[in-house]
């Protein structure tokens, strides 16, 4: 929907710079201009709305960077998955991912599906047909044999194994490869979460392979070893980063150092529901895993905004507690901000079509009372949510939306 957006604030960048009572303007999906609100206004075709938001900030859209739209976040979504047909499944997938919408974030990786069905519903989202954010899917993530996640279909065995499963997501339309690098908590008959499952040479096959798709590597890696594996292979982000050993934390100065020369991300994938980890973990040895993501931004290392939503717990309309994780570690308001923003855009290779509110950029942008560069509950306080131009009022009120149609 073409119209001019005004209020209070705007973010225009990172590090928490901004106009006051600013403007933006929205033509065919994109952002077209972005100023003070006398300046924007002339330039804005007499018969747009306008919409004016007294009090509200409008800054770009969130970015969620690990998601499992086939999961239901229920206490068994893998048994919750199993019994679902694929009819079922997308349907279940679409709910979820307006959700999502609904709170914010209005572009989603989602980092491991079944039969392509992420792919399917990214069609039908990009055409309108449903309501969501824009997806980035790694359709069936690579496994060991019985390996984390194996239900999904991604167990491969050697380098031709390697090279088929990457050559068919790639075909189905994927837009990154995931790779399982170490055992998960959610697959009850695999390998413990510390341990590798590829080795050093089958890993730099996977990012070659996907390298030679146009493709970057997500790794998941919990233990040590794989992530010195990924590493090593040069994947693009780290997904967990967990740091786990066969008999307790690893953790190697040496390896992070590496992770930041190389310019490698960590996406902790920080559940919204992860003070109930801390107390199901044991608080003591929750803070010493906290402490270790602290420790690794001392040293440089960039983080990436992303929930892990639709393993148990992790819910798909409660970006903001996961967004809170990052200030428990350190980070002020404005920095989560960015986080959820510029930095998991760049990360993603869409730094030069969102992430920001810039002319040439997409149209997605989110608004919400108060002012959450300050204040991150102000995130909760949603009032609309722009994806590619479309509009989506998560909830309706009066004076929810003031609209001043030039006379």
């Amino acid at each position: 929907m073409d119209c001019l957006i005004s209020a209070a604030r705007i973010v225009t960048g990172p590090r928490g710079r901004h106009l006051t009572d600013g403007a933006v303007l929205v033509q065919g999906g994109t952002i077209t201009a972005v100023g003070p609100e006398p300046a924007v206004e002339a330039r804005t075709p007499r018969h747009l709305p306008r919409f004016a938001f007294p009090g509200a900030t409008v800054l770009p859209g969130l970015i969620d960077a690990h998601v499992h739209l086939a999961f239901d976040a229920g206490p068994d979504p893998v048994a919750g998955l199993r019994e679902t047909d694929d009819a079922e499944l997308i349907l279940g997938m679409a709910d979820r991912a307006a959700r999502l919408l609904g709170s914010g974030v209005t572009t989603v990786r989602d980092l491991g599906d079944r039969g392509a069905l992420a792919v399917r519903l990214r069609a039908e989202i990009s055409g309108g047909l449903r309501p969501g954010p824009r997806i980035l899917a790694a359709c069936t993530p690579l496994t060991g044999q019985r390996g984390h996640c194996w239900f999904l279909g991604g167990e491969v065995h050697g380098a031709d194994g390697i090279r088929a499963a990457v050559r068919r997501n790639a075909e189905l339309g994927a837009d990154v490869i995931k790779v399982m690098a170490t055992g998960g908590g959610i697959t009850k008959d695999g390998p413990p979460s510390w341990q590798a499952q590829f080795t050093p040479e089958e890993m730099r096959l996977v990012v070659a392979e996907a390298s030679a798709a146009g493709l970057a590597v997500a790794a998941h890696a919990h233990g040590t070893e794989g992530i010195a594996a990924a590493v090593a292979a040069g994947v693009a982000t780290i997904e967990h980063c967990t740091w786990m050993g066969r008999d307790g934390f690893d953790v190697r100065e040496e390896l992070v150092a590496a992770i930041v020369a190389r310019g490698i991300r960590v996406c902790p994938a920080a559940s919204p529901d992860w003070r109930g980890f801390a107390r199901r973990f044991g608080p003591e040895r929750a803070e010493e895993m906290f402490d270790r993501l602290r420790w690794m931004r001392e040293r440089g290392v960039r983080f990436i905004a992303g929930t892990d939503a639709g393993v148990p717990r992790a819910v798909f309309d409660d970006f903001v507690s996961s967004l809170e994780f990052f200030e428990h570690i350190g980070f002020t308001p404005a920095e989560v901000v960015d986080l959820a923003t510029t930095e998991t855009a760049q990360a993603l290779g869409l730094a030069e079509d969102t992430g920001l509110l810039r002319p040439g950029y997409r149209a997605d942008l989110l608004v919400v009372d108060g002012n959450p560069l300050e204040d991150l509950q102000a995130l909760r306080a949603v009032r609309l949510v722009v994806s590619a131009g479309r509009h989506h009022l998560p909830r309706t009120r009066p004076g929810d939306v003031s609209a001043r149609q030039r006379p």
